[in-house]
């Protein structure tokens, strides 16, 4: 993955530091991964309020034909915004990291 792969990544954002990351979290990155890195991190640049169920339900619609939620909890099983935020270098929003539901970082 070249850095030009993610032009709403954070300033401080790295694919390396992102590969670090998802090995200690155990996820192997794939493709698939980083299509989700690139849609959070585009959805933050777009909007202002982020609102976590907002988020989920954008996260749902845009990787609905793969399987929505369903599909995005086999790729991050700590929760796809929870994780997923950690992943694109973003704060979850409010809300997002739950124990009791498995959504961890």
């Amino acid at each position: 993955m070249q850095t030009k792969d993610f032009p709403n990544a954070p300033h401080d954002w790295s694919v390396e530091e992102t590969e670090q990351k998802a090995a200690k979290m155990g996820v192997q990155l794939t493709d698939e991964h980083w299509e989700v890195v690139q849609a959070l991190q585009e959805y933050f640049a777009k909007n202002d309020a982020i609102n976590r169920r907002e988020l989920t339900d954008a996260l749902d619609e845009k990787f609905h034909l793969q399987g929505g939620l369903k599909y995005l909890y086999r790729l991050l099983p700590g929760g796809p915004v929870a994780q997923g935020c950690a992943l694109a270098g973003i704060a979850s929003p409010a809300g997002s990291v739950d124990e009791s539901f498995g959504s961890v970082v």
